[in-house]
């Protein structure tokens, strides 16, 4: 049966789940005998929405309303007071595929399709999602069942294509602060005549994302058409994921997947492959970084990563090749997306302070994907990438993207910092990527897009009493005095080793 209620918006933040809330004494519960966590379907005109129930004792809703968190809010549409009929939400027939696979029976193909068809239509709720990522974690997708997974979440959302017979694409599989090199190979190959759409992800549990740190300098959720115009003017743009249809069950997926820190290179495959494929690329490299406190922690599991990613690759179509790389330590010097971007810009502009790592790694990578592309000979994509960015025209090109996406504008700073110096003399033997990582978030990045950390300690270098290791940047005295309390409590952030 279906009731209709008034639509209250109640201001809460459930992170892209759609949340209502009723009245545990109302009619609708009573009748229908709703509890928590209970299924609805909620519709406001045309808009039909899944949600999940939350009941409310007191006086916070009467008992002709429903209230909305900010996901249902913003995806039916609804004015204050409008009518929702609210009913029960069909049976997800898909789990029982997830509770088949749970058991042991492998997922083909249809059973991928229906599952990911539910995911993306937003008829799982986090503890179904959660069900899912758990059942396919560590090994228990074959290379078959990443296909199958890789292939329907490509489906599931918009497909693009260009008229370039190449397109190349690149991703960087993370764990790794400061690791912008996307910012500098995009452009770089661009310059170069080919055709490179593309799409990054915002910062979940790390300190910025490359669509953060793009946002500092030019606007990214310019949805699908923006994109295709930018790419057809300039060959190639960087833009926020999340504003185009392109495999949307992956950004759901890992909205439960990174919380629950489950590693699966199933997922991770399906996740990299099926973005590239809905954004029409047909070659694809993929940089592992592999590092103690990286995300892929030995050349054991980097080589095996990289089996899966170009089997799964050749089997849809693409052609993907991985270069294993060191994540042994950040990359550049900030960590944040305001700071990470000064780097970004210093490189692009040749600047003479510019990190020599994040210059020399984007480089290397940018090299590498125009030769994978066809536009320069095996062994001879370095020495063109340097060209490029040495002349001039990889900055110009930037300057031309960030125009046609809406415009160059100038990073934030932060008002607020501290300098942490060395306590001991001595020479740095490791760097805790993971800690440095959380010194940032607590300082407020990347919601605080100045926010951060500058780090001045890499690997092999000599510090003396006094000399600086870090700076600590923070939008308020308040989120500085916390991040600075954590860096202070930490005896490894960086080893020295005295000499």
């Amino acid at each position: 049966m279906a009731y209709v209620l008034k639509a209250r918006r109640l201001g809460i933040d459930t992170y892209q789940q759609p949340v209502a809330y009723l009245r545990r004494d109302g009619a609708v519960c009573k009748a229908e005998g709703f509890a928590a966590q209970s299924r609805l379907e909620l519709q406001c005109g045309s808009q039909v929405v899944a949600a999940t129930l939350n009941v409310v004792d007191g006086a916070l809703l009467e008992g002709q309303e429903v209230g909305l968190s900010e996901a249902a809010w913003e995806a039916l549409g609804a004015g204050s007071g409008a009518p929702v009929t609210v009913r029960h939400a069909a049976p997800l027939a898909s789990f029982a595929a997830v509770r088949g696979k749970i058991h042991g029976r492998p997922l083909d193909d249809a059973a991928a399709q229906c599952i990911v068809a539910d995911i993306a239509g937003g008829r799982y709720p986090d503890i179904h999602l959660a069900s899912f990522i758990t059942a396919c974690s560590g090994n228990r997708l074959d290379l078959a069942e990443t296909i199958a997974l890789t292939r329907a979440m490509a489906a599931a959302g918009q497909r693009m294509a260009w008229p370039a017979p190449v397109v190349v694409d690149k991703h960087c599989v993370g764990g790794l602060p400061g690791n912008r090199t996307t910012l500098l190979v995009v452009p770089i190959v661009a310059a170069c005549g080919m055709t490179m759409p593309k799409t990054s992800s915002r910062a979940i549990t790390s300190p910025a994302g490359t669509a953060d740190t793009m946002e500092t300098l030019a606007p990214v959720a310019i949805g699908i058409d923006g994109m295709r115009r930018v790419v057809e003017r300039e060959g190639g743009c960087i833009v926020w994921g999340g504003s185009v249809t392109l495999s949307p069950a992956d950004d759901v997926l890992i909205r439960v997947e990174r919380p629950l820190e489950l590693d699966s290179d199933g997922l991770l495959v399906a996740s990299v492959l099926s973005k590239k494929l809905a954004a029409g690329a047909s070659h694809v490299l993929i940089d592992i970084p592999v590092g103690r406190t990286a995300k892929v922690r030995s050349e054991q599991a980097a080589t095996q990563l990289a089996a899966r990613l170009e089997a799964a690759g050749r089997a849809l179509g693409l052609a993907v090749r991985c270069v294993v790389s060191d994540g042994s330590q950040p990359v550049g010097v900030g960590i944040g997306p305001a700071l990470e971007a000064l780097d970004v810009l210093a490189v692009l502009q040749n600047g003479a302070g510019a990190p020599q790592d994040l210059r020399q790694r984007a480089l290397a990578l940018a090299g590498a994907v125009l030769e994978l592309g066809g536009r320069a000979a095996p062994g001879a994509g370095l020495a063109l990438a340097t060209q490029v960015l040495d002349s001039g025209a990889a900055w110009a090109k930037f300057q031309a993207i960030c125009a046609a996406q809406g415009g160059l504008r100038e990073p934030p700073r932060a008002p607020c910092s501290h300098v942490l110096e060395a306590r001991h003399a001595g020479r740095v033997v490791a760097v805790d990527n993971r800690r440095l990582a959380t010194l940032a978030k607590l300082a407020g990045a990347p919601h605080a897009a100045a926010a951060g950390v500058r780090f001045f300690a890499p690997l092999g270098s000599r510090l003396e009493v006094g000399q600086p290791v870090l700076s600590i940047h923070a939008d308020a005295p308040g989120e500085l005095a916390y991040a600075l309390e954590y860096a202070e409590a930490q005896s490894n952030l960086v080893t020295v080793e005295d000499v």
